[in-house]
């Protein structure tokens, strides 16, 4: 048997993994900015919303979309704590400073990617998924052997969920423009550092993957 992570996507084993594309950090909005002058906002990142609006949530739609005709599960996690003052949340989580209240707007995903009715969403309390869900136990319960990775933040809960899905033993791509960080070069610095654990391909290779024969 030759090992590889270069398999393509297998439908009935494989799952669509949206990380933490919510109104938290993927909305003008969103408490990770709501406090911050306009003039401070563009500054800092009017890059990241240039690129995450224009170009990295049609990108999102069109792997969605792909995936549910194809017949992959579609899954979503997002930062939410499991109370309302986030006494639950990571020690890291605590220190950084934020909290997503169980229930809040902030922690529900993004009305241009929203879930469908029988889909899955797991709350997490800290940047790997695998940590503080149990989508380990989830995805094994489904079947599921490989994983297509996509959402935010690229160098951060994006990166973490690659590597421990892939020393649990998943198969993982990532899907490396439907992926986001606040600056070009973080983005492709995580890019490059991962490029050992998973097999990388553009939106447009996997929708080709994906397309009906």
């Amino acid at each position: 048997m030759t090992l590889s992570r270069e398999f393509p996507v297998d439908p009935q084993q494989t799952a669509l993994l949206f990380i933490d594309v919510q109104n938290f950090g993927a909305h003008r909005k969103g408490a990770e900015f709501i406090n911050m002058p306009e003039a401070e906002l563009a500054e800092k990142y009017g890059w990241y919303f240039a690129e995450l609006e224009g170009r990295v949530i049609p990108n999102m739609q069109q792997l969605q979309q792909a995936s549910r005709a194809a017949g992959l599960e579609v899954m979503y996690t997002t930062i939410e704590s499991l109370t309302l003052d986030g006494r639950d949340r990571s020690l890291d989580y605590k220190i950084t400073g934020f909290n997503v209240p169980k229930g809040a707007w902030d922690g529900k995903v993004i009305d241009a990617l929203a879930p469908g009715e029988d889909e899955i969403v797991l709350p997490k309390s800290s940047s790997s998924v695998f940590v503080s869900t149990h989508i380990d136990y989830v995805l094994r319960n489904l079947g599921i052997r490989q994983l297509v990775i996509s959402g935010l933040i690229t160098d951060q809960c994006v990166e973490s969920a690659i590597r421990d899905a892939c020393d649990l033993g998943y198969l993982v791509t990532q899907v490396t423009d439907a992926c986001l960080t606040y600056s070009p070069e973080r983005h492709e610095n995580s890019i490059s550092a991962v490029t050992g654990y998973c097999r990388q391909r553009t939106t447009s290779e996997l929708l080709e993957e994906l397309a009906p024969t």
